[in-house]
């Protein structure tokens, strides 16, 4: 499976494509020149140098909206590889002690957080105490309790407080939406969400309790929670939720290997999902209506996303995922758009809320309502 955790795995694998340019007519090529944008820009600072900071920083080199100009490292020397690669300036470098005093910079508009779960909490709510806007990878907290927490302190310094919810933004995804609400799949019946991959190295943080929160829920399951809502269209009602441990020496107490869950909606639809770390080629998501349906797989990986419905395949250009997102999170932050699926604050405390209650249907083996 091809996201984010893979990257991690492997590295050296080619990661991007480039853009999507329709053939012009010799007639229309002097119109359809594209104008340099000269709009306002949102200047990133990115908090934590690892894989998926990496790879972030890449994209955004292609962005038009959003600009990377400022790091935060507990590590030196990436630092320092970062400012020769990136011409980072040296008044926007900090670590993690220090990085409070962005504050007084202003020439860094925003941070992007993308360090282990655990640390996400302490450092949100610095940066927006800072009076930075935020962008958090996810799953944004531990639990739901502190991604509310989060959310108040965002509001209380008055600043934007956004989730790396890159396929929010991805078009293929989005026209599957666009069905659905035009009423193309008819009344919603059931989604599928298979997530998973065979995690490695199990000294990694992503297998630590105290940083990771748990385990594959905690880093690949919440695609699945995530999109069974976003494909579904609504909030879940209930969860009910099994766990399978096979190996209890690399997967040790309170770090999940694989669980089942199953999530109802108020209209009706039924989720059936699973989340692993000892299976690979789980990328897929399948929803069903009484007039028709719509499969993607892959579904969530960095792309291209491939999918159909029963209307045939989906053809919308592949770009790559985080460059779309920083240009798309600009515009929130900076003209106020409204994305068609959310990607505030709110939504990852509801993921939250939802993966909590399936930890808690694990241990009691009972169907959990969820409050609206």
């Amino acid at each position: 499976m091809n996201t984010r955790r893979d990257f991690l795995q492997k590295l050296s694998a080619s990661a991007f494509t480039l853009p999507f340019v329709p053939s012009l007519s010799l007639a229309s090529t002097d119109e359809a020149k594209e104008t340099p944008y000269q709009g306002p820009v949102l200047r990133v600072a990115i908090c934590g140098l690892g894989s998926y900071g990496t790879r972030v920083a890449e994209a955004m080199q292609s962005c038009k909206m959003a600009k990377l100009v400022g790091v935060i490292s507990g590590t030196p020397s990436k630092v320092k590889d970062w400012q020769a690669k990136y011409n980072i300036p040296e008044k926007n470098c900090y670590n993690y002690e220090n990085f409070d005093k962005i504050k007084d910079n202003k020439d860094i508009d925003a941070v992007y957080v993308i360090t282990p779960n655990a640390l996400h909490k302490p450092q949100v709510i610095r940066v927006a105490q800072a009076g930075k806007h935020v962008i958090c990878e996810k799953p944004i907290a531990l639990n739901a309790a502190e991604g509310q927490a989060m959310v108040d302190a965002c509001k209380k310094a008055n600043v934007k407080f956004l989730v790396g919810y890159r396929m929010h933004f991805e078009p293929k995804t989005l026209e599957i939406i666009r069905l659905r609400n035009a009423g193309e799949f008819g009344k919603v019946l059931f989604f599928q969400g298979l997530t998973g991959f065979r995690i490695g190295d199990p000294n990694q943080w992503r297998l630590n309790k105290e940083l990771a929160g748990g385990g594959s829920m905690m880093d690949i399951g919440i695609y699945a929670v995530n999109g069974a809502r976003y494909m579904i269209g609504e909030e879940p009602s209930w969860v009910t939720a099994q766990e399978v441990k096979t190996n209890p020496e690399k997967f040790k107490e309170g770090v999940d290997e694989t669980i089942t869950f199953q999530m109802g909606f108020p209209g009706g639809a039924i989720a059936s999902c699973l989340s692993t770390y000892t299976m690979n080629n789980l990328d897929r998501f399948f929803l069903n209506g009484d007039k028709g349906f719509a499969e993607m797989q892959p579904s969530t990986g960095y792309g291209p996303i491939k999918g159909r419905t029963h209307l045939g395949e989906l053809t919308q250009p592949h770009n790559t995922h985080q460059t779309i997102q920083m240009d798309e999170m600009a515009a929130i932050i900076l003209q106020g758009k409204k994305p068609v699926v959310p990607v505030d604050g709110e939504e990852g405390v509801r993921d939250l809320k939802i993966m909590d209650a399936i930890y808690k249907a694990v241990k009691t083996g009972k169907k959990e309502d969820l409050k609206a």
